[in-house]
């Protein structure tokens, strides 16, 4: 083996982490789903909201599938965007299966919902699953994501 400076160990060890890393890599940019759902707040009803969005990051934390789930408020507390990004569309199917089932009718009835624009790849149930809302598709042509 040959000792590689740059990296202080030797060049084949770091050849193979490269390529592990390369692999999951190319497995978690494969096939991933992600979704940002722009929405109104009722800021009268923002102690509601608190807590269901409390209770719904809690829930999704056991999601093994979720990469990102992150809301966010404009300074008025009147704009919310929420993040979502999973590994596929499996994991994207199991997060909004518990969506509709524990709390879809809270989120809809505190939220205003404007637009939902879905990223990556989902697949046709994932699209059917988010049909209602008619959400708009991007389809990646460049760039690259480091989580």
């Amino acid at each position: 083996m040959v000792k590689d400076t740059l990296f202080g160990g030797y060049r084949e060890h770091h050849r193979g982490v490269a390529w592990r890393v390369h692999q999951q890599w190319e497995i978690r940019m494969s096939g991933y789903v992600g979704w940002r759902v722009e929405a109104e707040v009722q800021p009268a009803r923002m102690n509601e909201l608190t807590a269901l969005m409390n209770e719904m990051v809690h829930s999704t934390q056991e999601e093994s599938g979720t990469l990102i789930y992150e809301w966010s408020f404009n300074s008025d507390s009147n704009v919310c965007h929420l993040t979502e990004r999973y590994q596929d569309s499996d994991a994207a199917l199991i997060h909004l299966g518990t969506f509709g089932q524990r709390f879809a009718s809270r989120f809809f009835d505190l939220l205003n919902v404007k637009r939902i624009v879905i990223y990556g790849s989902p697949n046709d149930a994932v699209k059917a699953a988010l049909a209602d809302a008619k959400p708009e598709v991007m389809t990646q042509k460049a760039g690259f994501s480091r989580i």
